[in-house]
């Protein structure tokens, strides 16, 4: 009985940790097709799986930029909204084949690729903001109690909207 009362309790503590670690982390998505050499003259896909062509890619920005909504659904963030603590880190990992930022601003806005932002304000943060290549990661710490919303500065209708509360005592 005490045996089955431990792995229990394990489990349970292995859920909680996992379900805490999820809400910290934000998967950056892109799902450009790597074999369409359409992409090459803007760093190519590194993906092993995609199929967005680069010409899919631009008339859905064109087609979806007349009507003031911008950009491909499958360039995002994922999840677009989390909660988490102050004193949580949140990963923002490349899983895409392209490369981009996570940017936090005050404002949503456009980014530093004009073609991509047309329509829109420039988010002034995007003028120093870090590139994350294929692969890699962003690790933010010390947020705030408060919303932060965080975008990619190639592609800015990609955001997120992180809610930081401390966690409440029972």
């Amino acid at each position: 009985m005490r045996v089955c009362l431990r792995w229990a309790t394990a489990l349970a503590m292995l859920f909680a940790a996992a379900t805490a670690v999820a809400a910290e982390k934000i998967a950056i998505l892109d799902y450009c097709d790597p074999t369409d050499p359409g992409w090459a003259p803007t760093g190519g896909c590194l993906l092993k799986e995609g199929d967005v062509t680069f010409a899919e890619f631009n008339a859905l920005l064109t087609s979806i930029l007349s009507t003031a909504v911008v950009g491909h659904p499958a360039w995002r963030f994922e999840p677009s909204f989390a909660e988490t603590d102050p004193s949580e880190t949140v990963r923002a990992i490349n899983l895409g084949g392209r490369t981009h930022t996570f940017t936090e601003v005050a404002s949503f806005g456009g980014g530093i690729i004009p073609p991509l932002s047309q329509g829109l304000v420039e988010a002034p943060e995007c003028t120093t903001a870090t590139m994350i290549a294929p692969g890699d990661r962003q690790v933010v710490r010390g947020l705030a109690e408060g919303d932060h919303r965080f975008q990619c500065c190639i592609h800015p209708w990609m955001r997120a909207l992180i809610k930081v509360e401390a966690k409440k005592e029972d």
